[in-house]
Formats: structure tokens, sequence, C-alpha cells
């Protein structure tokens, strides 16, 4: 206990006291002279506080959910119809610059070319024209023949065929028609034998007659009459009953005076007790057909 009656506090002991005045040792000044280094940091050193945010009174960095939430929002990308379109003509417009830049440096690359390069590229397209040109002439020419090659081929097709069909009325393997008449002899004697009506063709064909058809019998080069031992006569080996009707195809003006000549068919007949009718018509129809024959001995013969 001291000596003013109070009681020291416990856990501090009671350090003598030095007079003020003693001198303090070197080392101690020293200590004292140099200041101890401060780790308090700067304020420069110190970054600073995030701004608050006055509506919510929090810092203005978004919290970590909030950037999920944004970078959901913005990947996968989700297009519109309107976007794909913009998308599309902002390529388009891409492809035309570029287009128009590549032109301007081909024009560009040319009008810095040399006299001589200018005038061999000038040399080039003159010979290209003149190929090109040729080319064109070549192919009109062989246009402009195969055109007559196909006129003169369907031209002698129809020939062919017009011919053909000449012939086959000469054959008798045709149907004919045109102006003629048609001579009707009635013989109820029966006495036209197979000669009369040879006589008949032979004038007729030598009034001009083309065509020939006596009864339901086509007349042909070949053709033939005979008298029947029951009597009658037949054609081509075929019965053919009277009337005997003669159609005839060939000019009227000179097959009617031909039969009705001053002894001629109409007569002949008209004194076997036969009549004979002739009717000009300006259009027969010879439809019988004959059956063409093989020959037998005659042969085309060789060019």
């Amino acid at each position: 206990m001291s000596e003013d009656g109070k009681k020291p506090q416990e856990g501090s002991e009671e350090q003598p006291q030095e007079p003020e005045d003693r001198p303090r040792p070197e080392h101690d000044r020293t200590a004292e002279s140099t200041p101890e280094p401060d780790d308090t940091p700067s304020a420069a050193d110190t970054p600073p506080d995030p701004e608050p945010d006055p509506a919510v009174g929090r810092p203005a960095t978004p919290p970590a959910d909030a950037r999920r939430r944004l970078k959901a929002a913005l990947w996968p990308p989700r297009l519109s119809r309107g976007q794909v379109v913009v998308a599309g003509l902002l390529c388009a417009l891409g492809l035309a610059l570029a287009i128009q830049v590549r032109s301007t440096s081909d024009h560009n690359q040319l009008r810095g070319a040399r006299q001589e390069d200018l005038v061999r590229i000038l040399d080039e397209l003159d010979s290209r024209q003149q190929r090109l040109q040729q080319e064109k002439t070549q192919l009109e020419q062989s246009l402009t023949q195969l055109e007559n090659s196909s006129n003169q081929a369907k031209e002698a097709q129809e020939q062919t065929r017009k011919k053909a069909t000449e012939l086959g009325v000469l054959a008798g393997t045709v149907k004919a028609t045109g102006p003629g008449i048609v001579l009707t002899v009635d013989d109820p004697q029966g006495q036209v034998k197979a000669d009369m009506l040879l006589d008949t063709l032979q004038e007729l064909r030598a009034a001009g007659a083309e065509a020939i058809q006596i009864n339901d019998v086509r007349v042909v080069a070949g053709t033939y009459f005979t008298d029947s031992s029951a009597g009658g006569v037949q054609i081509d080996g075929r019965k053919v009953s009277q009337p005997f009707r003669f159609t005839v195809i060939g000019n009227p003006q000179d097959l009617t005076p031909a039969l009705n000549i001053p002894g001629g068919v109409v007569r002949t007949l008209e004194k076997q007790q036969a009549q004979a009718t002739i009717s000009e018509q300006q259009s027969v129809t010879v439809d019988a057909l004959a059956t063409p024959k093989t020959s037998q001995y005659a042969t085309p013969a060789a060019k």
C-alpha cells in the first residue's frame, strides 16, 4: 500500500520514476528522430468504394444471378423474321459493294495500263469477234442446208406418195374418183358376148379413160373376158350378170363422142338388140379393187 493510502491496481506494477532532466542515450534519440513506417494504407492506395445506387441504396454492380440472366437472354440468339430479312439485305448490299469495288479496280487497272497492253487487248477482242462471226456464219449455212435438205426430202416424199397413188389407180389397188360417165348396157336377149365388152373397153381406153369398173370388177392391164358355157360373160374368171354397168373416170366430152361415132360401140350393141345408155356425171367413184398378182417372168431391169 502506498503512502496516500491507495492500493495499487492489480496487474500493474509501480515503476520508479526517473528524473526528467536525465540525458537519454544516443540510440534513443536516433530512434526518436527516425519516423517508423506507417502500415496504415493511404487514401491514394485505397480503391474508392462503389457509389451506392440512389434508388436501392446498394452498390450498382450487378450480382451474379443478374449476369446469368443477361447471358441467358443474349445466347443463344433468337432471330425474328425481320432480323433475318435485314441480315439478308445487308449481305446483298455487301456483295454489291464488293462487286462494284472489284469492277472499279478493273477499270482502274485498264486506266493505268500501258498503251501497248491496251493495243494487245483490243487486238485479242477483235480476233475473238471475228472467230465468233465466222462460227455464226457457218452455223447459218448449216441451218440453211438442213432446211433445204428437209424441204427436198419432204418434196421427194410428196412426189413419191403422189406417184404411188397414180400407179395404184392404174393398177387397180387404190380407189379413184373424178368426172366421167356411166355406160349401162341392157341385153334382154343375151346376145352381148365377151368380144363386144372387150371392144367397148378398148374404145373407152382409146378415148382417155383412166379408171374403169364393170359392175363390181376392177379393170386393169391384165383383165380378160371369156364367154361362159352356161351363158353369160366372165371377167377375170368372175361371172358378170346383166345389165353391164361401165363406171368410167375421164373427160366426158371425149368419152361420149367416142362411143357414139358411126359404126362404133353403141351402134354395134343396138344391132344385137341391146340398149346402151350414157350418163355424163361431174363425179363418179371407182371403188372396186383388184388383187395384185406377182409377176412370174417379169423382173425389174437394172439401170
